[in-house]
């Protein structure tokens, strides 16, 4: 269970962060919470580093290019879900968030060259469906979020090409590619923007938005340990705690239940993610030759190593 048990610790940690992020982009502007996200971020990975040597992998890549996309990657989904959450409830946000699962299988397609069973788009579709009957009562409105919808929409895109990334990157495994080119990154981008509309918080929300730095790092350290004890497929259902513990602080903090198109979409995006990933998985091991067993791998169990049934060695 030490696997489960990560993501779970994980995924409320990013919750909160999400929560903590919503709550002060009332008052504050994108680049002045983030900037200060990455600038506690950093600091802390580089004493975390200096404490442990060594700690995150090494600091070379044989492909710059391809962390140099990830890193802006996780800039635009940092951003998209800080606007996004400023006018959409959490859990409603998350069902955007669900179907980064059903993107990344379009995106392993055109980028890794994978070959997708017919049945896991079928799912993808009803996956889409699930979200729209969510949202759809709320777009005739004048009020309707669209703003955030969409912002919500280019983020989730955004964390399927990073997901897709760590795929092809599985090879450069450690936290050096996902925290501290990131975090430079992130200064570098929102530094600008903070400085053009900064506004002076107090203490105590100073302290939230420099929180959010280690809220974010704690959470991807706890997700990558989680794949270092459990594959995916194994991961997978419990990742989707993160519909109920949004519901929790969208009630605890706002006194937000979700209506019965939320919940009945998110019924249905999160049944459409299992299926499909079972069925993608079902496509995969038929593709395997006969004698060969088919085992996952890399650091989100999703590379695909071939054993063959007489010595156990891969070829």
């Amino acid at each position: 269970m030490k696997g489960p048990a990560l993501l779970l610790a994980g995924v409320v940690l990013f919750s909160i962060n999400d929560a903590n992020s919503k709550l002060l982009s009332g008052h504050y502007g994108l680049g002045e919470v983030l900037f200060l996200r990455y600038a506690m971020l950093l600091p802390a990975f580089l004493l975390a580093r200096a404490v442990r040597p060594g700690f995150g992998g090494p600091l070379s890549t044989r492909h710059p290019g391809l962390q140099a996309l990830r890193a802006c990657s996780m800039m635009v989904s940092a951003g998209g879900f800080f606007l996004g959450f400023r006018h959409v409830p959490l859990a409603e946000g998350y069902l955007f968030f669900f179907t980064a699962p059903l993107l990344t299988l379009g995106l392993s397609v055109l980028i890794l060259g994978e070959v997708v069973a017919r049945a896991a788009w079928a799912w993808c579709l009803l996956g889409f469906a699930g979200v729209l009957l969510a949202v759809a009562p709320k777009l005739g409105g004048l009020d309707a979020p669209l703003g955030g919808y969409l912002a919500l929409l280019a983020a989730t895109f955004a964390f399927a090409m990073n997901q897709t990334l760590n795929r092809k990157l599985r090879t450069e495994p450690g936290l050096v590619g996902v925290i501290l080119w990131p975090s430079l990154l992130g200064l570098a981008l929102f530094g600008p923007l903070a400085a053009l509309d900064w506004s002076s918080p107090p203490p105590m929300e100073l302290a939230r938005m420099l929180g959010n730095g280690l809220l974010a790092g704690g959470a991807v350290v706890c997700t990558a340990a989680a794949f270092q004890h459990s594959d995916a497929s194994r991961l997978a259902p419990w990742g989707f705690a993160a519909l109920p513990v949004s519901v929790g602080l969208d009630l605890a903090i706002w006194g937000h239940w979700p209506d019965l198109a939320m919940l009945a979409g998110g019924a249905v995006v999160v049944f459409a993610c299992l299926m499909s990933e079972r069925a993608r998985r079902r496509g995969l091991a038929q593709s395997i030759p006969a004698g060969k067993t088919w085992v996952p791998s890399g650091p989100s169990g999703s590379g695909v190593t071939v054993r063959t049934a007489e010595s156990g060695k891969a070829p």
